[in-house]
């Protein structure tokens, strides 16, 4: 009897103490979460977030960044890829392979006029984004820098990717095919400008490497050779 009281009395206690747990995490800052203060994980994410969004801009910017990486070597769209298959059965490889690594290497050329960008977002972050990224998951530091700098980066990239497709001749004979095969649902209509496609691609290319670099950090705070890393992200594990 005394057993069967005690076990009701710990599972009530358990209970009231998961709701208070559940009720802290909801207001949850930044000290509570990392068990350092809120400066300290606020400066430690900055610090991984920028070197995260320079290591990405020097691994995406050179030659062979974006072409030699499976993860975010740019394919031609949707239809044309497809049709790419077939042309290269008919001997047309070599030029299927110009114009593919032609795309990669306008995002490659456009990469590097991002980083001034991605660090003053890294330096404007507050109290509320670095909660955010700690809280949100493998997403939340993709999330961040696509809301922060989605669009000014496209602005300037656009230009950069637009010199580099006309210079090797291929804007105006991609987008009169691409627009063809748009207009039968072959090629979405965002994809059927040349420029405009590798824009895109660039960026995504560009968020998921900051991403992956970020993660890099938190996996191994302690081989950054950072003294806020290894507190703060140690404290996170």
């Amino acid at each position: 009897m005394r057993r069967r009281k005690f076990n009701q009395a710990a599972v009530g206690a358990l209970g009231v103490w998961v709701a208070l747990a559940h009720e802290r995490a909801q207001a949850l800052s930044l000290e509570d979460l990392a068990g350092v203060t809120n400066a300290e994980a606020g400066n430690g994410l900055k610090t991984a977030l920028e070197r995260g969004a320079v290591a990405a801009v020097a691994l995406l910017g050179k030659t062979d960044g974006f072409l030699g990486n499976p993860k975010v070597r740019i394919p031609l769209p949707g239809y044309l890829e497809d049709a790419a298959r077939l042309m290269r059965n008919f001997g047309q490889g070599k030029r299927i392979d110009e114009l593919v690594t032609s795309l990669n290497r306008a995002a490659e050329a456009a990469v590097p006029m991002g980083k001034d960008l991605l660090v003053s977002a890294v330096r404007a972050m507050n109290v509320n984004d670095a909660k955010n990224i700690l809280q949100g998951g493998e997403t939340a530091v993709t999330r961040f820098f696509a809301e922060k700098t989605r669009a000014p980066l496209g602005l300037r990239f656009l230009p950069v990717v637009t010199q580099a497709t006309e210079k090797v001749g291929l804007a105006n004979k991609y987008n009169e095919l691409a627009g063809k095969a748009a207009s039968f649902g072959l090629v979405k209509k965002e994809d059927a400008n040349i420029q405009q496609y590798v824009t895109t691609k660039a960026l995504d290319g560009l968020y998921l490497i900051i991403a992956d670099e970020e993660k890099k950090i938190r996996q191994d705070p302690v081989g950054t050779g950072s003294a806020i890393l290894k507190k703060v992200f140690g404290a996170v594990k």
